[in-house]
């Protein structure tokens, strides 16, 4: 099954739905959390929103899982061992307030965590790649939770200003 997740932003990810929709047609299921978006792709079986315990078990279940660059949503694929192939939401595209995402996808892509699509015409291919299983020991957990804080931090910091 090939999961794929907006998160419970308020803002519309059509974008990304858009794309899911040109997937070309195949056997297996996809499932798609919309959120407040208003495209359905005609390929995927798709709902609104999901209590977080079904959406967990949503990503452990998938082969693939899609996401937006949420914190919340990358660390709940991370949870259950999957590197989620990251859309990021982009401000200039009404996506998001600002483009906090882009830069946390690409810091999680270059430590191997996260597959970073920039074009999300680029989706089709990721999906048909198999995704690795990620293993996180206890040094990349504290490497990963002090990149998190010092984003988090340069966020307030920048916020701050």
């Amino acid at each position: 099954m090939i999961f794929v997740t907006v998160g419970t932003n308020e803002a519309p990810f059509d974008r990304l739905l858009r794309a899911v929709g040109d997937l070309p047609p195949g056997d297996e299921e996809i499932v798609v959390q919309r959120g407040s978006s208003g495209v359905r792709p005609a390929v995927a079986r798709c709902v609104d929103f999901l209590p977080f315990d079904e959406l967990a078990a949503m990503v452990g279940q998938a082969r693939v899982v899609v996401t937006h660059a949420g914190v919340g949503s990358i660390m709940v694929a991370l949870g259950q061992g999957k590197r989620p192939i990251v859309v990021p939401r982009l401000s200039r595209l009404g996506e998001a307030v600002d483009d906090h995402q882009l830069p946390f996808a690409r810091r999680l892509a270059e430590r191997g965590l996260v597959t970073l699509l920039e074009d999300e015409s680029e989706l089709a291919s990721a999906i048909g790649h198999d995704q690795d299983v990620v293993r996180l020991d206890s040094s990349a957990r504290s490497g990963l939770a002090g990149d998190l804080a010092e984003y988090l931090r340069s966020l307030v910091d920048g916020g701050a200003r």
